[in-house]
């Protein structure tokens, strides 16, 4: 491993796997030579684990271009030597495919090779596929406990260069039991959604509320930029069966996985479950495809216009744009398809989570002419074809009862004077 690491130079790009694929010891080992390397770009989507390369003591060293911002990471933005590309996750494999961010090096962890010579990309194929594609140096752990997943992530040995045998789990991410409100967001989501739909659902306690008022649907399909633990019930049950799906029929489609050993265990060779590139799951257009699309997301704030900021709080980022506004579109082309905003009222911290402005600094992920449907633990209301004032009627209805009165008066001091 330390021989494979001394092949990376000073001022060359970094790629790193992430997700439950994060390569620890190759971080690990590269963060150990530090002391020899200079201006190194690293770059990748969030990762699991410790990032030690984004600590203040490795910033002559290393510089950190976030495409999206993972709580292992979040303490450390400062918009110098660790910092964020602001990326629709559909778009991304074009920054290595048109050399503007392409990698010199990609640090991956892939599966043993099978009788053909054909390695796995595991949990995370996303942009990874484009990274090992791309690169010069492929540096890989062949790790017998990587899971081998049907899909664009089967790649042939011969593409490593630099291959260390390893044995040891994948990061696990395990779910936190569901509130009350959660629950009562998830059942207000739920009535949305139609027998037959095809559904795009992350992770988080919200997704997860979603996923559990569904236990007495039909022929669900599933069609997301990723999942987690939340959807093993539905798929195991057959409410998942993705029957009724125009595209992919029969598989359930994502670029990336997350989750516990379970979720590794069931995804193995499993020819039901197939990972493509982020380029392929988050394209609109094949989103669109499928009949009755639902694209379930959150949010950090909304204004009271239907404006979504969902990757930073004001000018501090916590996330990224990722594919919220591609499914949010290819939902909405789609035939019989909705897209639903669902966010509690209030932030942990009490605060209103619809607001009359956003904060200063925050970012605009997805436009008020995207936003339809927005779920809060007090109703539902859809924005579509909505004016301005009567979206913040709306908003306002489905606000917490205690914000309600100072949103009606900032919205009057804000908008009409």
């Amino acid at each position: 491993m330390k021989q494979a690491i001394e092949k990376i130079k000073s001022n060359q790009r970094v790629f790193i796997q992430g997700a439950a694929a994060t390569p620890l010891p190759l971080v690990q080992e590269l963060v150990n030579q530090a002391p020899r390397l200079k201006n190194v770009e690293i770059i990748h989507m969030h990762t699991e684990g410790p990032a030690p390369y984004a600590q203040p003591e490795m910033a002559k060293h290393f510089r950190v271009s976030n495409l999206f911002v993972g709580g292992n990471i979040r303490k450390q933005i400062n918009f110098d030597s660790v910092d964020y590309i602001p990326c629709f996750l559909s778009e991304m494999d074009l920054l290595f495919r048109k050399d503007i961010r392409r990698p010199n090096v990609a640090l991956v962890q892939v599966s043993p090779p099978d009788k053909h010579g054909n390695c796995s990309l595991g949990t995370s194929v996303d942009i990874t596929k484009a990274a090992v594609e791309t690169a010069d140096l492929v540096i890989a752990l062949v790790n017998p406990q990587v899971p081998r997943v049907f899909g664009d992530g089967i790649i042939p040995f011969s593409q490593i260069d630099e291959a260390i045998e390893y044995n040891g789990p994948l990061i696990e991410t395990k779910s936190k039991p569901l509130t009350e409100i959660e629950i009562k967001i998830g059942n207000l989501a739920a009535e949305f959604i139609e027998d037959n739909s095809t559904l795009q659902i992350g992770i988080g306690s919200i997704p997860d509320a979603v996923l559990a008022a569904l236990k007495n649907h039909k022929n669900l399909g599933v069609h997301s930029e990723m999942w987690s633990d939340g959807l093993l019930p539905l798929l195991k049950s057959g409410v998942v069966n993705n029957s009724k799906k125009n595209i992919y029929n029969g598989k359930t489609i994502a670029s990336f996985l997350n989750g516990s050993k379970e979720l590794m265990d069931f995804v193995n060779d499993n020819p039901s479950v197939m990972l493509l590139e982020a380029r392929e799951v988050n394209n609109p257009r094949t989103i669109s495809k499928n009949d009755r699309m639902v694209s379930i997301n959150s949010a950090v704030e909304i204004d009271l216009s239907g404006q979504v900021c969902a990757d930073s709080v004001g000018a501090r980022v916590i996330s990224g744009v990722g594919g919220q506004v591609d499914f949010i579109r290819g939902a909405t082309l789609s035939k019989g398809g909705k897209s639903i905003l669902a966010l509690t009222s209030r932030s942990r911290k009490a605060n209103s989570r619809i607001v009359s402005v956003l904060q200063p600094g925050a970012g605009i992920v997805t436009t008020r002419a995207h936003v339809h449907h927005v779920v809060t633990e007090y109703g539902h209301v859809e924005l579509f074809g909505k004016t301005v004032g009567e979206r913040a009627k709306a908003l306002i209805g489905i606000a917490h009862p205690d914000d309600r009165e100072s949103l009606e008066r900032q919205f009057f001091e804000i908008y009409k004077k």
